[in-house]
C-alpha cells in the first residue's frame, strides 16, 4: 500500500505514541493531527466524525479506511507491511510479545487515562496526592511483572526479543516515559530501563517523542 498515513494523535498520549513509535520503526511515510486533550479537543465534532469513541490514536489509511485503538492499529501495520516485522517469527514468541503488550495497553493503562485522572480526582477532592498514588500503584504492578516476565525470558537479547527492537517496545517505552515524566524511580526495573534506554539511542524512538 502506497501513500502517507494520517494519525490523529496528542502529545500526551502514550496510545499515539505507540503507533508513532510502529509507524517509524516501519519506515511509513506519515503526518500527525494533534488534539489537546486538556482542552477536549478529541471531543469535537470533526474529530467525532473519525472516530465516535473520542479517543487517541485513530489512524486513517492511504486507502481511506480508519482504526481506532493502538493495538488493532500496530498489528494492522505490521501486517500490510510486514517487513520489517515487529513481532516475533514463532507462534510462541507473538503470544508473548502480545501479552507483554496488552498487559500494558489493556491492564495499566486504561485505569490511569484522562477520564479515569479526572474522575479519581472529582472523588477525592480532599487529597491532593490521591492521583499520583493511584497512578504509581498500577503502573508499578504491572511493571514488576513485566520486569520478571523480561528477566526470565529465553527471548531476551538487548530488546524484549533479541537484538532488534519491535512490538514490546512500541509499548514499553511510551510507558516508561511516563514513568519517567511522573518522577518515579526505574531503579526496581533495570531490565526495562536497559531495553528503554537502547530504544532512545535509535532514531525512530527519537522521531516518535512528544515534542
Amino acid at each position: 500500500m502506497n501513500g502517507e498515513y494520517i494519525l490523529h494523535g496528542a502529545v500526551r498520549s502514550s496510545a499515539a505514541w505507540r503507533a508513532r513509535v510502529a509507524l517509524e520503526l516501519k519506515g511509513l511515510p506519515y503526518r500527525e493531527i494533534r488534539r489537546d486533550l486538556n482542552k477536549g479537543e478529541q471531543n469535537a465534532p470533526d474529530y467525532r466524525a473519525v472516530n465516535p469513541q473520542m479517543l487517541v490514536p485513530s489512524l486513517v489509511c492511504p486507502n481511506g479506511a480508519v482504526l481506532w485503538q493502538s493495538l488493532a492499529i500496530i498489528d494492522y501495520l505490521d501486517e500490510v507491511h510486514p517487513t520489517p516485522a515487529l513481532l516475533p517469527p514463532t507462534p510462541e514468541g507473538r503470544a508473548r510479545a502480545r501479552a507483554l503488550a496488552q498487559m500494558i495497553a489493556c491492564d495499566i493503562h486504561p485505569i490511569n487515562n484522562l477520564r479515569v485522572r479526572e474522575h479519581v480526582r472529582a472523588l477525592l477532592p480532599g487529597d491532593p496526592g490521591a492521583m499520583a498514588k493511584w497512578q504509581a500503584k498500577w503502573n508499578n504492578a504491572g511493571f514488576d511483572a513485566i520486569e520478571a516476565i523480561l528477566a526470565g525470558s529465553p527471548d531476551l537479547g538487548a530488546f524484549s526479543f533479541g537484538d532488534r527492537p519491535g512490538y514490546v517496545e512500541c509499548f514499553l517505552v511510551p510507558q516508561v516515559g511516563n514513568a519517567k515524566s511522573a518522577g518515579r524511580s526505574m531503579e526496581p526495573y533495570p531490565v526495562i530501563a536497559r531495553i528503554a534506554d537502547a530504544c532512545a539511542e535509535l532514531g525512530p524512538f527519537q522521531r516518535a517523542r512528544p515534542a
